[in-house]
């Protein structure tokens, strides 16, 4: 390998070395900073609103309420298709659809 082939390859590494350093550090730089925050979050999360909290609750009641429900009814229906009262199903069924509307 003579001097200008060394040169030039030593020229080259030094333009790319240096270029991916411009190009990459403010990048990481941003990168750390959005990780320092994220850990800060987790570590120190923010104070809930109590009224926040409170609507959540009575959400939550809720749903249970309803979940509640849904299950009586499809126990209902369940024991009603075991017994083979198809026919009380279908009625009861209608009829719980009139009173909807």
């Amino acid at each position: 390998m003579d001097a200008g082939t060394a040169f030039t390859i030593m020229t080259v590494t030094g333009t790319l070395t240096t270029g991916a350093v411009l190009i990459l550090r403010p990048i990481s730089k941003r990168l750390g900073a959005l990780l320092d925050v994220m850990a800060q979050q987790r570590l120190n999360p923010p104070p809930r609103n109590e009224g926040e909290t409170a609507r959540i609750r009575e959400l939550l009641t809720s749903i249970d309420s309803r979940l509640t429900l849904l299950e009586e009814r499809q126990d209902f229906a369940e024991a009603l298709i075991s017994a083979g009262d198809t026919k009380l199903l279908s009625i009861q069924s209608a009829q719980a659809a009139q009173e909807r509307n």
